[in-house]
């Protein structure tokens, strides 16, 4: 479907290889995209018959995506663009009752109160705030447009879509904030929490094997194996270029159709225990007739709950140990990080930071490094970079920050801050809040000078400095 290939009826494409290159995707789905013709040679038009269907090896949200990318680059259309001209074309009734366009002036007044509004800005590219407005359905249109309202709503979800349009004049390289950097105040801080650890793990084996039993036995469910088939139908529109699933069916296998594989070799390099261990879990959770209907649900469900039941054991009996003074992160690491982010939409000017401006993941994120910037009781903070982990059993872990506290103009202060929507241990995923606990025991092990602790914002740090 490359060079040399001339045939304008494609209406299937199965894309079985994975490929990156941009031209090949472009020569397949530009010929597949061709209008179709009849036995006489003459073009046939319409969607009844002019439909493509694509089976992706992508999801269908990424195959969406690169192809709305594609089109941009290879035609100039710009998804998520709002012209003086959008509106005119709506049909609105006019003194008579009878129907009449809304027009060229009255589409100009709404373009100019979508950008004083700030929903567009000057040249009618599409804001966060509209989607945010759009998503609540708190949109505010000016007077005299009541009629048309529903149908301007609906143009401007259809424009809006689900694009993350970033402006590139807002983009910024951060640099180093050496004043902060080289102060005796950050220099102190990071002195602190600079050291590595090694930790140990110590636990009831026989304990281990009965809770993970247990838990499998009360919770693995496993039916016969399927394969599903799901058909989606792409649509292009001024929005953008969306998928939206129209057809889901299933074909149930034999459980004799294939090979048990080896799950107690699997179970055992996945979760470090020995081969007796998994056999005698597996032996008294019950649950092995089961393993026959779907082998690869069964490991992959036993699995997380054997992992997630020794997270428990492993968090209640761990050790860590200061690996000596000559294994530490050095500070000057930080001169050889290279960030950059967005304006209003990742970055947040600092004075106290390490760097002059703070990339933020999420709101919290970015509230704390308000916050830190206005309380006079913050000396300097640092956003701890993405090398500076501690290690687990259950993956290495990155902190948010590290932060100087003044108490009361006298008493220095220093603290790692690990940010989170929620202080309730329910609300966090297992894994990440025994990651936590881990990083609690990494530092308690540093000596008394540092002091986690997990926060949702600067009060819940206030409420330890002055505690």
């Amino acid at each position: 479907m490359r060079e040399g290939w001339d045939n304008p009826n494609i209406f299937q494409i199965c894309t079985l290889n994975e490929s990156n290159s941009v031209i090949k995707k472009r020569q397949e789905i530009g010929r597949g995209l061709r209008l179709c013709v009849n036995q006489e040679g003459e073009r046939v038009f319409g969607f009844d018959v002019n439909t493509l269907t694509v089976m992706a090896n992508e999801s269908y949200e990424e195959f969406a995506k690169q192809l709305q990318k594609e089109i941009e680059e290879d035609t100039g259309i710009k998804f998520g663009l709002i012209e003086e001209h959008t509106f005119a074309n709506i049909v609105t009734p006019d003194e008579n009752g009878e129907e009449a366009y809304l027009g060229v002036d009255k589409s100009e007044g709404l373009w100019k109160h979508l950008y004083e509004q700030k929903y567009i800005d000057n040249k009618g590219k599409v804001q966060d705030s509209l989607k945010m407005d759009l998503k609540a359905n708190t949109v505010t249109l000016p007077d005299g447009y009541e009629a048309v309202s529903p149908q301007i709503i609906s143009l401007l979800k259809k424009v809006a879509g689900n694009l993350n349009i970033k402006d590139a004049s807002n983009r910024r390289v951060v640099t180093l904030n050496k004043e902060v950097y080289l102060s005796e105040e950050f220099t102190e801080l990071w002195n602190r929490i600079k050291y590595k650890t090694t930790y140990r793990v110590k636990f009831d084996e026989a304990a281990l094997v009965e809770a993970c039993a247990k838990e499998i036995r009360d919770h693995l469910v496993v039916g016969k194996s399927r394969f599903q088939y799901s058909k989606a139908g792409i649509e292009i529109s001024q929005g953008g270029v969306g998928a939206d699933v129209v057809e889901e069916s299933s074909f149930v296998y034999d459980p004799k159709d294939f090979e048990l594989p080896d799950i107690v070799t699997y179970l055992q390099n996945e979760t470090n225990l020995t081969r007796r261990t998994i056999v005698e879990i597996l032996t008294k959770s019950g649950k092995l007739e089961q393993f026959k209907n779907n082998p690869q649900k069964f490991i992959e469900q036993a699995m997380g709950m054997i992992q997630r039941t020794m997270r428990h054991f492993v968090v209640d009996g761990i050790k860590y140990e200061k690996i000596g003074d000559d294994s530490y992160y050095a500070q000057e690491i930080f001169e050889d990080q290279e960030l950059a982010g967005y304006l209003n939409q990742n970055l947040q000017e600092s004075a106290k930071g390490v760097y002059d401006y703070v990339v933020y993941d999420s709101d919290v994120e970015k509230n704390f490094a308000i916050s830190f910037e206005n309380n006079s009781s913050v000396k300097v903070y640092a956003k701890l970079p993405s090398f500076f982990k501690i290690d687990t059993p259950l993956g290495s872990y990155n902190p948010d920050w590290a932060v100087v506290i003044e108490k009361e103009g006298v008493e220095r202060l220093y603290f790692v801050v690990e940010t989170k929507s929620s202080l309730f241990t329910d609300a966090l995923r297992p894994a990440e809040q025994a990651k936590i606990d881990c990083s609690l025991a990494h530092f308690d092990a540093l000596g008394d000078d540092v002091v986690f602790i997990k926060a949702t914002k600067m009060s819940d740090v206030e409420d330890v400095v002055y505690g």
